[in-house]
């Protein structure tokens, strides 16, 4: 595990560095009191975690996130400030957590069992599909981008069924209820195809005659570890699943 420090006070800055050493004795520390040289010396190195000063000079930490952010999405950004009203922007950055100084190892802690994307679940697959809280898809740690957001619903529900083949009536039942749509889903399922076929993962969808389903062999999947009960994928799990879709229900 690679972790960034960043924070122009000195003090700070040390204390922050021990209290990180005492919970994560075994992670690689990056630490700066410089904001430009800290993302200057890191552009090509995969940060696990980012520890963050928000007041710095030059690049503050809001511009630095976002930097840091642009390179590597999955990047998880903490916060840590003395003042409580950078809260909002914080949430706004989708950051991991927001720490006020001084910190101590227990709040450490708490944020860190509490990371937004995944550390410990050692992703190797092309594919990782983020279903806890708001689903997403990301390709070699890039935001998979769909054009239609009904596409993204299809591989969503598809992911959710692990496999499982899925008939048309049954994908049109989920995605439009007592609607036909079965022309329109024959458009979302192509459209599908050629989403994953751009990113060089057209291999995870499978076709079988009328039905439908992903090769979970080639998808890395928070949910799919958490039954596996990979203590890291258990940890991120805070009681959501795939929270914009009204028909996913997570059985734990």
């Amino acid at each position: 595990m690679v972790v960034l420090l960043a924070d122009d006070e000195k003090l700070q800055l040390i204390r922050l560095e021990t209290a990180v050493k005492k919970v994560l004795p075994s992670a690689e520390i990056l630490s700066y009191e410089n904001p430009v040289k800290a993302f200057e010396e890191n552009k090509n190195v995969k940060i696990d975690i980012a520890f963050l000063d928000i007041e710095m000079p030059v690049l503050n930490g809001l511009q630095l996130a976002k930097k840091l952010k642009s390179i590597n999405p999955l990047l998880n950004v903490v916060f840590v400030t003395a003042y409580s009203n950078y809260a909002v922007n914080a949430y706004e950055m989708h950051a991991s957590g927001y720490l006020l100084k001084p910190v101590t190892e227990e709040r450490l802690r708490i944020e860190i069992d509490a990371l937004r994307y995944p550390v410990d679940l050692k992703l190797s697959k092309k594919l990782y599909a983020k279903c806890f809280g708001n689903f997403e898809v990301f390709c070699d740690g890039l935001p998979l981008k769909f054009k239609r957001s009904k596409t993204k619903e299809l591989l969503a529900y598809l992911i959710d069924r692990e496999g499982s083949a899925i008939n048309v009536n049954e994908l049109n039942a989920v995605l439009w209820e007592d609607e036909d749509h079965k022309s329109y889903l024959r458009v979302l399922i192509a459209d599908l195809k050629d989403t994953l076929k751009s990113v060089g993962a057209e291999d995870v969808f499978v076709k079988r005659f009328n039905e439908y389903c992903v090769d979970v062999s080639k998808v890395d999947c928070d949910a799919y570890e958490y039954k596996r009960n990979n203590p890291a994928a258990i940890r991120m799990y805070r009681g959501e699943n795939m929270i914009q879709y009204p028909w996913a229900i997570f059985e734990e």
